[in-house]
């Protein structure tokens, strides 16, 4: 089982910036990859970006070189700087945790785009 919480999450204005974190506990030795997904009214939820384990990064082409992941293993948090947010960026921000398949979940956190 892993747990995660996210935070971070508000309101900003166009060109802002923001930091999400997700902090994991429970059986955290066997994640293989986190993620950041996202889920706009009205449309389906879409993957921003994922970490591996290896630190390896992957980006929806919509925040490439505005958006980036990062990871501290010490304090087992990952992190979304989201840099020049756009209106489009509004939405409800999840950190996923992928066990050997198996996905887990935080609670997610709004980020809403405005001015």
């Amino acid at each position: 089982q892993v747990q995660l919480v996210e935070s971070g999450g508000g309101l900003v204005q166009p060109g802002g910036s923001l930091r999400l974190s997700c902090v994991a506990s429970g059986s955290i030795f066997n994640i293989d990859s986190m993620g950041w997904y996202r889920q706009a009214p009205g449309k389906e939820r879409e993957l921003v970006s994922i970490i591996t384990r290896g630190g390896a990064t992957t980006y929806v082409n919509s925040v490439k070189g505005r958006f980036t992941v990062s990871r501290d293993n010490a304090k087992n948090t990952v992190y979304l700087q989201m840099n020049s947010l756009k209106p489009e960026d509004t939405g409800a921000y999840s950190c996923n945790a992928d066990v050997r398949g198996v996905h887990y979940w935080g609670q997610g956190t709004q980020v809403t785009v405005s001015s």
